[in-house]
């Protein structure tokens, strides 16, 4: 079957994949172009949440990839794209599909001969969700960037890090999977409602550097009120600048987070930990004063008297002085810890797949709940059973195999 026979009226029918899920997207088909970071990200979410999702590895795909949390339920078909009957596949796939997602650079899809023009015309109704760092237009555009380059064209980075230090990424949560995975699955949710009027389906260019400026949009409401200096690390008081919003070394050389922005929550954080209100009332909040004054003046002051009070305290007796209340204290608890924790643990935050802890589906939903997820399938595991679903004869998938087109 080296050729694509298909028509408009194929692309309502549908791969027999079993439902292995009643969550909100259950019945939704999404085909992803293997890629790395946000895109499987976005895929994972959407499968989290019932959506069957077929993902088309290439050929160097490696087995560690079984132990990827971002890619867990789902199944594995492995083609190698640079030969037509592989290419043929993939349309094929797209006329069953609602969804597509890829993550090349601009124009790759499109000489692969599985661009948006090509798969949009055979299934009208298809959603083409397509993730990059820069976007698919702009002068950087086809340059290559990682999620620090992303955080810092936005302006994000460089409100983050120590006073008196140099920016520092957040790992790269904000940009990859925030600014990009979830931005990406939060448009094909808004394409599926829109198509649910319309009919059609639609392209969606999601930006990595767009989403992480969208990450700045409270900041500039801040900055537009004189209270956030822009481009200074660490002095702004959601940065570590103001005493009652940020992190302090407890007397067993742990963590704990403070966060009493609120004046009532932070006469709690004083009373607990025995310190005079009087003495802090100056520093309060960040409109009882110059933002300069407080920045440069009274908040390293305040801040010096509050860590001497916590280093008087281990981190877990901390923990129980403040559990409850509204003192809006945590401990810094370490990926393990945070496993454990009893919040964690009574909400089912985490889940076992196969032996490696990962978090659970989120949101929750009273009615569609979604199913446990499945573990990764391995690279072109289900090769064969996709391809029957599709039509192929025995014969076709062993033509496919030794043209190397199926792996």
């Amino acid at each position: 079957m080296s050729n694509v026979q298909i028509g408009p009226a194929e692309a309502a029918s549908a791969l027999s994949v079993p439902a292995k899920s009643a969550g909100p997207l259950a019945g939704i088909r999404l085909l992803e172009i293997a890629g790395i970071g946000p895109g499987p990200y976005a895929c994972m979410l959407l499968a989290d949440m019932g959506a069957e999702v077929i993902r088309i590895d290439r050929p160097s795909a490696v087995s560690a990839a079984a132990i990827d949390p971002t890619l867990r339920s789902r199944r594995n078909l492995t083609l190698n794209l640079k030969l037509k009957p592989a290419v043929d596949v993939v349309l094929k796939l797209a006329t069953r599909s609602d969804i597509l997602v890829e993550g090349f650079r601009p124009k790759v899809a499109e000489r692969l001969g599985i661009g948006p023009a090509v798969c949009c015309e055979l299934n009208p109704r298809l959603i083409y969700g397509r993730i990059t760092g820069w976007g698919q237009t702009g002068p950087l555009a086809r340059a290559a960037g990682h999620d620090i380059n992303y955080l810092a064209l936005s302006g994000l980075l460089h409100q983050i890090g120590s006073r008196d230090g140099k920016p520092e990424p957040p790992l790269n949560a904000l940009g990859d999977f925030g600014g990009g995975g979830m931005l990406l699955a939060f448009g094909i949710v808004c394409a599926l409602q829109e198509r649910s009027r319309s009919g059609r389906g639609q392209v969606i260019d999601t930006a990595i550097v767009d989403g992480a400026a969208s990450f700045l949009t409270g900041i500039a409401g801040l900055q537009a009120q004189d209270k956030w200096r822009d481009g200074a690390a660490g002095q702004n008081f959601l940065s570590g600048a103001a005493h009652f919003y940020g992190t302090y070394e407890t007397r067993d050389k742990r963590w704990v987070a403070v966060g009493s922005i609120e004046p009532k929550f932070h006469k709690i954080l004083l009373e607990k930990l025995g310190l005079d209100h009087a003495e802090f009332l100056e520093g309060e909040g960040v409109s009882n004063a110059p933002y300069d004054s407080l920045v440069d003046e009274v908040w390293p002051r305040l801040r010096e008297r509050l860590a001497a009070a916590i280093r008087r305290f281990d981190r877990d007796e901390l923990d129980a002085m403040f559990e409850g209340s509204d003192a809006c204290v945590t401990p810094v608890l370490t990926m393990d810890e945070a496993k454990r924790h009893p919040h964690n643990v009574s909400r089912g935050t985490f889940i076992d797949l196969a032996g490696l802890q990962q978090h659970a589906p989120a949101p929750r939903f009273s009615r569609s709940v979604p199913a446990t997820p499945a573990p990764p399938s391995k690279a072109g595991g289900d090769s064969d059973s996709i391809l029957r679903e599709l039509d192929f004869s025995a014969h076709e998938i062993a033509k496919l195999r030794a043209e190397g087109a199926v792996l």
